[in-house]
């Protein structure tokens, strides 16, 4: 028994969000090629006004029902399917997706998901810091201005972000209300640097106790720490370091034949914002 090929969209291509065919001779279990074809799914934007029951899945890869549910209980061990007594599974659309490779704002990144995007301000200053006045190629004792949010999306923490910036450039930052605004946005507008590049480094994480805190993360939760230089032109501008829920952040990833290789950094201290 083998499942009926991909049916063909509109301009005679597979259709994105269908099935594709289980391969019943590959040593994969069906389960475990099921949960992918159903997360590759997820990723091409299906399922997002209601997600399948397991009498249509079964019928759509052709598959037990004990196959089906060992895949849908790997999505919800994921995360990525919520399932409650007396009612349909469904997506958790709560979870963010990031691509990787590009620049990007994660105010802007919030907006075009159609999530709420607001933050809590917990300081804008001017400061000093020896360590982040190196990461910024500046003096020790360099005048910086310092921006701590907590990010919410939907109501709900996701973020804790911490970001230095050149007091020469950043000072009219100050005035600034950040509360439903893009860094990047408001240092374009008023200080005329548009941040046009840059370097990110992200690494599994345990936060400390004020970061668990305001995350709402139980002890020793694991989450995302991501470094990242912004750069002006070949001027660093912005040196940040974030905390991200790893239960309500993806990160992902596109290549192809030509895409640059990715260099893979040792291993290295996170930050501690």
């Amino acid at each position: 028994m083998t499942t009926e090929p991909e049916q063909p969209g509109a301009h005679g291509r597979p259709d994105p969000h269908g099935p594709r065919p289980l391969d019943r001779r590959s040593p994969l279990p069906l389960w475990a090629q099921l949960f992918a074809d159903l997360r590759r799914r997820m990723e091409a934007g299906a399922f997002t006004e209601e997600f399948p029951a397991e009498h249509r899945l079964t019928g759509e890869y052709e598959v037990s029902r004990h196959t089906v549910r060992e895949a849908l209980r790997r999505l919800r061990a994921d995360g990525l399917v919520i399932a409650e007594r007396g009612r349909a599974s469904r997506l958790d659309t709560r979870r963010i997706q990031q691509p990787l490779g590009s620049l990007y704002s994660l105010f802007r990144e919030l907006e075009g998901q159609g999530v709420e995007q607001r933050s809590e301000v917990l300081r804008l200053e001017r400061t000093a810091d020896g360590t982040v006045a190196g990461h910024l190629g500046l003096i020790p004792d360099a005048p910086l201005v310092v921006l701590e949010r907590l990010r919410l999306a939907d109501g709900e923490p996701l973020a804790h972000d911490t970001a230095y910036l050149p007091a020469e450039v950043a000072e009219p930052l100050l005035d600034a209300d950040f509360g439903h605004t893009s860094l990047y946005g408001e240092l374009s507008a008023r200080c005329g640097v548009k941040v046009d590049g840059g370097r990110e480094r992200i690494a599994p994480f345990l936060p400390d106790i004020r970061q668990a805190w305001l995350l709402g993360l139980a002890d020793r939760e694991p989450a995302f720490a991501i470094e990242r230089v912004g750069r002006a032109g070949e001027r660093p501008v912005e040196w940040r370091e974030t905390v991200v829920r790893g239960d309500r952040f993806t990160f992902v990833a596109e290549w192809s034949g030509d895409s640059r290789a990715v260099a893979l950094a040792p291993r290295a201290a996170c930050p501690s914002a």
